[in-house]
Order: C-alpha cells, then structure tokens, then sequence
C-alpha cells in the first residue's frame, strides 16, 4: 500500500495539470484574438524593425540613426485617459533595453490615422539623424 499522502499530492497534480491545461487553451485562444486584431493594425516603415504590438498599440517600430544609436517609436491609444493617441521616442541602449522613462519626445495625435503617419514622420526622422531637429521643432 502507498502512502496516503503520496495519493493526495498525486491527485492534485493531476488535478492541476487538467487547470493548467484548460487555462493553457484559452490563453492560445486569446493569443490567436490579439494577433488577429494586431494583424489588421500593422504599418510597415522602410528601414525599421517592428516589434511586437501591446495591447493599445497602433505601431511600434526600431528606428536606427546614422550613427547606430536605436530608439523606440510606439504609437498608441491613449483616449480613455483623455491624450488622444500618443506617438513616443524612446532611446534603446544595449539593443534590447528599451528606456521607457528617458521619453525623447511624445507627439499627441486626436485619430489613429493621424498617429500613424505621425510614427512614420518620426522614424524618417531618426533614420535622417534628424532626432534633435524633430525635437526642437516640436517643442516650439
């Protein structure tokens, strides 16, 4: 005869298993939901690497200077706070870590369509070596 406890331990990690198994499929179902609706949002830039969209994502592209310096752009909804959308310059360092609270530059857009090509403007610009200039002339 086994050990009583040996069977409880058993049964709740099957039990557990058949949890996770569930929780595993509606996580794939969900999945499959965001990159079905993140496919139909894509924009493509010449020149950028895209990165894996977030939740209120309209784009996100790496745009890299002359110089090798990279940056983040993201463009994304931010209408329930009020913003409207928001297309933001971030510095990547290390080509991985991209410096979410180093904000080079955020540019407030009231439709997405206006944020996209507010994005692509953006990365044309980084690409150009252009990054002070478009600073500068936002800030006027």
């Amino acid at each position: 005869m086994g050990c009583p406890l040996y069977y409880f331990f058993a049964f709740f990690c099957a039990e557990r298993q058949v949890f996770m198994a569930h929780n595993e499929v509606a996580g794939s179902e969900q999945s499959l939901i965001a990159r079905s609706a993140s496919a139909q949002r894509s924009v493509e830039v010449l020149g950028a690497f895209p990165v894996r969209l977030q939740r209120l994502d309209v784009a996100r592209h790496i745009a890299v200077t002359p110089d090798g310096k990279r940056y983040v752009v993201a463009s994304f909804d931010d209408t329930r706070l009020g913003n409207g959308y928001i297309t933001a310059i971030y510095p990547q360092q290390n080509g991985y870590l991209t410096l979410m609270r180093l904000v080079v530059c955020e540019i407030y857009s009231k439709t997405p369509e206006e944020a996209v090509q507010k994005h692509v403007h953006c990365i044309q610009a980084i690409q150009q070596g252009k990054v002070s200039a478009l600073v500068q002339s936002l800030h006027k």
